[in-house]
C-alpha cells in the first residue's frame, strides 16, 4: 500500500474528525447535497480527514459507512491517530467500544457507545490497514495532524511492501533503543514509579514530570507515523489532564512554520467555534489557534486550515436542554469553492485572518 496516495481529482468535500457521531455525519452529508447512497448530483466526492471513531455514540456505524463509500470508489479516507490505535489494538480513553472487554465502560465512561460486534473487529482493522497517511494533488494536501517535512520525507521513502504496523513498530523499536541510552532514562523510570498510579486520576496533584515529558516528546517525534497522525509535540510548561491522563507535552502549532505554496488541510486539533465554548470544554491544553476565527486560514502564508470543530465533545453535551444546540460541530470544506459547511447546514466562506 502507498502511505502517500493521490487525492481524487474534481470537486471535493473534505470532512473533519467525526468521532462516532453518525447522526452528525448523515446531517452533514445531506447539507452537502449527498443522497443516502453517498452520491452527489454534481459528481462531488467526500474525503475524510481521519478520526472516524471514539467518544461518540456509534463508531461502528461511522466506520461501516465510510468503509462502504471507500470500497465503492465514492470516498477517500485518511488514517488518524484514533484509527492507528485500533489498528494496533491499543486500548485508549474513548475506544473501549472496540474491545470485548470494554475498558471505558468498566470505569463508568462513555456508557452510551455502541459496541463493535466480534466479526466487525477484524473487518474494521483490515479496512484501516489500507488507509493512506497523506493524500495530495497539485492544488491541495491532506494529512490528519501534521505536515512536518521530516515525517513526510520518511513516509515517501517507506520500503515497498512494508505495512503500517511494521513501519510503526520498526520506528518504535529504534526509538526505544535510543531512549534507553539517554541520560534521562533512569530519571524517567523513577518518575513513573513515583507517579504512575496518579497519572489517570484527574483529581491528583501531579507536577510537571520533566524526564517523562522528554520521554513522551522523544517517542512522538522519532516516529514519522505518529507525527503525521498526532502532530508535533514539545515539553509543556505545566501538566494538564486530557483524554484520560495527565500529560507533560503540548501540541505545537506546526502550521506557523508551513511556508509551502500548496494549501494543506488537517484535523486532530480541537478548534472551537467560540471562545465561550473553549472555556467550557477545554481540557487545559494550549490554545494553538489563539483568537483566529474558526473559518480563517492559518500560518504565515494563510494556506493551512484545520477542520476539526470539536464534534468529539458532544458526549459531554448530552442530553441537550430544550431548545439548545450542540456547541461541538462537524464541518467540511468544499473544494475548490473554499467554503466551510457545518452539520446544521450553516455555510461560511474561508477567509484570511489578520496578520499575526
Amino acid at each position: 500500500m502507498a502511505f502517500i496516495a493521490p487525492l481524487f481529482t474534481g470537486p471535493l468535500d473534505v470532512i473533519g474528525d467525526v468521532h462516532g457521531e453518525l447522526g452528525a455525519l448523515r446531517s452533514l452529508l445531506h447539507a452537502l447535497g449527498y443522497d443516502a447512497d453517498g452520491r452527489h448530483p454534481e459528481g462531488r466526492r467526500p474525503v475524510f480527514i481521519g478520526d472516524l471513531c471514539d467518544r461518540g455514540p456509534d463508531s461502528p456505524g461511522v466506520i461501516a459507512l465510510v468503509a462502504r463509500l471507500v470500497s465503492e470508489g465514492r470516498a477517500q479516507c485518511l488514517l488518524g491517530n484514533h484509527e492507528l490505535n485500533l489498528l494496533r489494538a491499543a486500548p485508549k480513553s474513548g475506544n473501549g467500544w472496540f474491545f470485548a472487554d470494554d475498558h471505558d465502560r468498566a470505569k463508568g465512561k462513555y456508557p452510551d457507545t455502541t459496541p463493535a460486534h466480534p466479526d466487525q473487529r477484524a473487518r474494521f482493522q483490515a479496512f484501516l490497514a489500507t488507509l493512506p497517511v497523506v493524500l495530495e494533488r497539485p492544488d491541495l494536501r491532506l494529512v490528519h495532524a501534521a505536515w512536518q517535512p521530516g515525517a513526510i520525507t520518511a513516509l515517501r521513502a517507506v520500503p515497498e511492501g512494508e505495512s503500517l504496523l511494521a513501519f510503526y513498530d520498526r520506528h518504535a523499536r529504534e526509538s526505544d533503543a535510543a531512549w534507553r541510552a539517554d541520560a534521562l532514562y533512569p530519571r524517567a523510570i523513577d518518575e513513573w514509579r513515583t507517579w504512575g498510579r496518579s497519572l489517570e486520576d484527574a483529581e491528583a496533584r501531579v507536577p510537571l514530570l520533566e524526564a517523562m515529558g522528554r520521554s513522551d516528546q522523544h517517542f512522538q517525534m522519532s516516529n514519522p507515523l505518529r507525527v503525521a497522525t498526532s502532530g508535533v509535540e514539545r515539553l509543556a510548561e505545566s501538566p494538564f489532564f486530557a483524554s484520560g491522563k495527565w500529560r507533560m507535552v503540548n501540541r505545537v502549532a506546526w502550521w506557523q512554520e508551513y511556508t509551502d505554496d500548496v494549501p494543506v488541510m488537517f484535523g486532530h486539533y480541537w478548534r472551537w467555534v467560540s471562545a465561550a465554548t473553549r472555556r467550557r470544554f477545554s481540557r487545559g491544553e494550549d490554545n494553538v489557534f489563539g483568537d483566529t476565527p474558526c473559518n480563517a486560514w492559518l500560518g504565515p502564508r494563510r494556506n493551512a486550515f484545520c477542520l476539526d470543530f470539536s464534534v468529539g465533545v458532544r458526549y459531554l453535551e448530552r442530553p441537550l436542554p430544550a431548545g439548545a444546540c450542540f456547541e461541538g460541530r462537524l464541518g467540511a470544506v468544499r473544494w475548490p469553492e473554499r467554503q466551510l459547511v457545518f452539520d446544521d447546514g450553516e455555510y461560511l466562506p474561508l477567509v484570511e485572518a489578520p496578520a499575526d
